[in-house]
């Protein structure tokens, strides 16, 4: 047997039942995949929910969307997407074992995490503040959709509050990750932990890819 593969089947992050890191990897990233899926099942509950009410109350449902911020709904787009580039970033540097590349992108992505976290807690605070949440003080400036709204706004807080609940998910995921790349764990030969969270992170992204469209550019189609 070669050395260099005798000196991987006996690394000590791989785990007794595989016979080599590349074989614990791939069954790491099929795990991952079989995960997705069944995220892709239940958000696709929430998207078959909003095509129906989007059908149903066509009129509503614009008039609801013009009380989010565009704006707001655009720069947290573009702050995802420079954290999928870092994320990648960060995959890359793992595949490399450069450890100072895995800690800058890791922050990185942290940094741009949090921002928009911070930012949809200031929209929410916005909705609560004019009373655009769910429930018996609900409160629309148009009585004719009022009904409409208040099942849009309903749309809105669950599809974006739990991509939210997966964002802080990711969040500590990536600071585990940090931790361990500042110990140095993550090199050329074993950097799985990373790969497998950044598959996470991409389909964290990809999904607010879908909701920015569908809910805050509803009235500008």
């Amino acid at each position: 047997m070669p050395n260099g593969h005798a000196d991987t089947a006996h690394h000590p992050a791989l785990q007794h039942h595989f016979d080599n890191l590349e074989q614990q990897q791939d069954a790491a990233t099929f795990g991952m995949w079989v995960f997705l899926v069944t995220e892709v099942l239940f958000f696709g509950g929430m998207f078959m929910a909003y095509t129906l009410y989007r059908y149903w109350y066509p009129d509503g449902w614009v008039a609801a969307s013009h009380h989010l911020n565009v704006l707001l709904g655009a720069f947290n787009t573009a702050v995802l997407i420079g954290s999928s580039l870092t994320m990648a970033l960060a995959v890359r540097a793992g595949q490399l074992g450069e450890r100072r590349g895995q800690v800058l992108f890791l922050v990185l992505t942290i940094v741009l995490g949090t921002v928009f976290l911070g930012v949809k807690v200031v929209e929410y605070a916005d909705k609560f503040e004019h009373n655009l949440v769910p429930g018996p003080n609900f409160l629309f400036d148009d009585a004719r959709y009022a009904r409409a709204a208040q099942i849009f706004f309903s749309v809105y807080f669950a599809m974006t509050g739990m991509h939210a609940l997966h964002m802080i998910i990711g969040l500590g995921l990536l600071t585990w990750l940090l931790v361990n790349a500042l110990r140095g764990r993550f090199t050329r030969e074993w950097n799985t932990p990373v790969e497998v969270v950044g598959l996470y992170w991409h389909f964290v992204d990809i999904i607010w890819i879908f909701l920015f469209p569908l809910l805050y550019l509803v009235g500008h189609h």
